[in-house]
């Protein structure tokens, strides 16, 4: 499925989200490996198989075999620190001073640039509402040279991409 397939699988009444899609994937302040890894990346944290396969057929030729690993790594190592450090910040107390002893060495390595690997982690975290590994991810790449309007532009693939998931979700729940 192209992402014109699934532009034209959304119903009249997201007209607005078919226009989303359709800008944001051409957004001009991201790389285009930005783009398309942020695209996967929050595809896979947005639990449609429609929608994943979707933007994994459309972005995935565009990025290196070595980038689409880690935007995958990013949904994944996300799927896990999210619930763990809202569930941390949210309780507070002792929880926050343990150390987490989950691994997460594919943050360390990779496989792409820092900047990108965050960038991606952040979209997947907005996703998950994880308030405490947005702020880290954002510091990172705002430090490591990322503009404000390039966190804008992935947060809002991030917005669309769950929200198009959501649409199809609420469709497929609503026809049977």
């Amino acid at each position: 499925m192209s992402l014109e397939a699934l532009r034209n699988q959304l119903p009249e009444y997201a007209k607005d989200l078919k226009l989303n899609l359709g800008s944001l994937a051409t957004e001009p302040v991201l790389s285009a490996q930005q783009r398309a890894g942020t695209f996967i990346a929050s595809a896979l944290a947005s639990r449609n198989a429609e929608v994943t396969r979707a933007l994994v057929a459309e972005f995935g030729p565009q990025i290196s075999p070595e980038a689409l690993t880690a935007a995958k790594a990013a949904a994944a190592i996300m799927g896990m620190n999210n619930v763990y450090y809202r569930f941390t910040h949210l309780v507070g107390g002792e929880y926050s001073r343990l150390p987490a002893r989950l691994r997460m060495n594919v943050m360390a390595k990779p496989g792409v640039e820092k900047a990108d690997f965050e960038l991606w982690s952040l979209a997947v975290s907005a996703i998950n509402g994880c308030g405490m590994c947005m702020e880290a991810h954002e510091r990172v790449v705002i430090e490591a040279g990322l503009s404000r309007e390039q966190v804008q532009a992935a947060v809002r693939i991030a917005a669309v991409v769950h929200a198009v998931a959501a649409t199809l979700d609420g469709e497929a729940a609503l026809s049977t």
